[in-house]
């Protein structure tokens, strides 16, 4: 069932890209969540984002992989760290499961979800 309606003008301020894994690094202290460096083209160029997928994925299955990326999210302290953005994933209702959004077939970096 469907709770709160987004109007297609509320869809559209969304920025939702294109975006490539340069780097993963560990968070001193943090069990949850790492530290990435994602590429997203030339327009907007690289950003340091913050995710809670730890548990889920190790650091070698990340790197250089291509996903989703909520560009226009406001930035947010995690651990000292602004996080500038959100990569998108999927999960089970009691986070058993979780993958990350990934394009079907190759795209270019920095390009728009629509």
């Amino acid at each position: 069932m469907v709770e709160d309606l987004v109007s297609f003008d509320e869809w559209q301020k969304l920025d939702l890209r294109v975006g490539k894994i340069v780097k993963v690094e560990d968070i001193e202290g943090a069990d949850k969540l790492y530290k990435f460096t994602i590429d997203l083209g030339k327009e907007i160029g690289q950003r340091i984002i913050c995710a809670g997928i730890k548990e889920y994925y190790k650091k070698e299955e990340l790197k250089d992989r291509k996903i989703v990326v909520f560009v226009n999210l406001s930035p947010r302290k995690l651990r000292g760290i602004e996080s500038q953005g959100m990569i998108l994933a999927a999960s089970t209702e009691d986070h058993e499961e979780v993958i990350l959004i990934t394009p079907e077939k190759e795209i270019e970096v920095g390009s728009k979800i629509s």
